[in-house]
């Protein structure tokens, strides 16, 4: 008896009048000789919209084909898009086409034929357009799978990666002026459980280690800068040790991301989205990675948009793709024990 191999990932083309071609072609490049340690993908997209992009590109009818072909072509699950593709001109004639692709690789990976999904960027407008109802990839992702059992705390939680820095967001995309409204204890605990029970279950963390950033600058310097600390996140960041996780009080931001600090800590807890994405941009701008912590699957994406003024044009670096491509195979791997 012989063990069966390892299902793929599951990789999404993404808007296809972006840089989502292109990248996923030079990630097929990079990768194609690395199976030893990153898994093969297959791409649900338009197969000659790659074989646009100058590699060589294999059809196959299921995912249990991606890994014998590999090496030598692009796999892809070829469903063709209804309209042309011009670069940097998304139509929303291919908008349901876009979102088929993403239900379709949620779907094989909850069948477990593919091992985790990793998403290309997508265009919200066309989207939109065509009567798409969720914000983004995160929430799509999240109804599509929430009637799938799960043990653990349910995100969806965005965590941004760079480097040896792991930053979760407790608010998103959010005006600024709504944030301190949005920062509940409630809110903190909930993403606070979530990256601490990821942290154990997909990076093998045994007992992760939280810090939790402050809202005011100085951490509300005892009250005379801002009460948040005093009212809603000391309380929350105590209740959370009660529990039995391991994580600071508040600690001022600008204090938190420095060599040191990031070597203190295994995950860190961010109230708005720059205060994650500045720290994240700054220390490696290419390869940053977006992934969702608290879902049944894993799903993981390139932290960048669609590059409609570079798509087409040969311009678009696949770091972060790869990059995401890599992480969603870890964390696939760390699922399977």
């Amino acid at each position: 008896m012989t063990d069966r191999p390892a299902p793929p990932l599951a990789l999404t083309l993404g808007e296809p009048a972006g840089v989502g071609p292109e990248i996923t072609a030079k990630a097929w490049q990079a990768l194609r000789a690395d199976v030893a340690s990153t898994p093969p993908f297959v791409v649900l997209g338009d197969a000659a919209l790659l074989r646009a992009q100058g590699v060589p590109v294999q059809t196959v009818p299921s995912p249990a084909e991606a890994a014998a072909v590999f090496a030598r072509a692009l796999p892809v699950l070829d469903q063709p898009l209804p309209a042309p593709v011009q670069p940097g001109r998304p139509d929303p004639a291919n908008a349901a086409a876009v979102a088929d692709w993403i239900e379709q690789a949620v779907n094989l990976t909850v069948a477990g034929e593919t091992c985790g999904v990793v998403t290309a960027p997508i265009a919200k407008a066309p989207l939109y357009a065509a009567g798409f109802r969720f914000p983004g990839h995160t929430e799509f992702i999240a109804e599509l799978t929430a009637d799938v059992p799960f043990r653990g705390t349910r995100g969806p939680v965005m965590m941004l990666t760079a480097k040896d820095l792991r930053a979760c967001l407790v608010t998103i995309h959010a005006p600024l002026a709504e944030v301190p409204d949005l920062i509940t204890a409630e809110r903190v605990q909930r993403t606070a459980r979530v990256v601490h029970e990821a942290l154990r279950r997909d990076f093998g963390i045994a007992r992760p280690r939280l810090a939790l950033a402050a809202l005011n600058p100085h951490a509300g310097e005892s009250g005379s800068i801002g009460l948040q600390e005093i009212e809603v996140l000391i309380p929350a960041a105590r209740a959370l040790r009660d529990e039995g996780l391991d994580i600071t009080d508040p600690l001022p931001a600008d204090t938190l991301f420095h060599d040191e600090a990031r070597a203190r800590y295994d995950a860190h807890i961010c109230l708005y989205h720059d205060q994650a994405l500045i720290p994240v941009k700054t220390l490696d701008f290419w390869g940053g990675v977006n992934a969702t912590l608290g879902l049944p699957i894993v799903r993981t994406s390139p932290d960048h948009g669609t590059g409609f003024d570079i798509a087409g044009k040969g311009l678009a670096r696949p770091d972060s793709l790869i990059a995401a491509i890599r992480l969603a195979g870890e964390m696939a791997r760390a699922r399977a024990g």
